[in-house]
């Protein structure tokens, strides 16, 4: 009786090592990847790892931001798109926002942006229209076409009207476009 026990124990405890979870476990290409993603808890374990027991997701760590000292965005590619996550301080992700592609004619930008002339309180994630002609620098301000602001209090992203939205240059925040 005594060996049986040790044997169910050494098995509870070998099956919970192996099944460790680090957020991606449930992803599955083609599926809803936000619903699958939304309230897990992110593992701390290095990003290489990560990636290495996904690659049928071609999962790739695309960078993050510091939103406030409770929040965070982190931004993966997955399954060939990019998604950026609200992840709180206890890392669990709270919202995903697909992505919509973007380029150098179109970039992507997370911070600060402003409906005729004046400072929206908050950081807007955008798609910005960056088609030639328009001047190069980081006092230049883009047309957004596409706009979600992080809501810190709820930790969501919300869409936004692009209506007169404006964001400077200066915020793009992928190799694809800026300065």
């Amino acid at each position: 009786m005594l060996k049986l026990l040790n044997t169910l124990v050494f098995l509870l405890l070998f099956s919970g090592a192996a099944q460790a979870q680090d957020g991606f476990e449930g992803v599955v290409c083609g599926s809803n990847i936000p619903n699958a993603l939304i309230g897990k808890q992110m593992s701390n374990e290095p990003v290489a790892a990560i990636e290495g027991l996904h690659k049928l997701l071609g999962l790739k760590d695309l960078g993050g931001d510091e939103i406030s000292d409770r929040l965070n965005t982190i931004s993966w590619l997955i399954c060939g798109s990019e998604y950026m996550f609200l992840v709180d301080n206890r890392s669990i992700v709270r919202d995903v926002l697909p992505v919509p592609p973007h380029s150098k004619s179109a970039p992507e930008f997370s911070g600060r942006c402003r409906i005729d002339g004046k400072e929206l309180p908050g950081i807007i994630v955008a798609v910005l229209d960056g088609k030639a002609g328009v001047p190069v620098g980081k006092d230049t301000f883009l047309t957004a076409v596409g706009a979600w602001k992080i809501d810190e209090k709820l930790s969501r992203f919300v869409k936004t009207a692009t209506e007169g939205l404006r964001c400077p240059r200066s915020g793009i925040i992928t190799a694809d476009g800026g300065d």
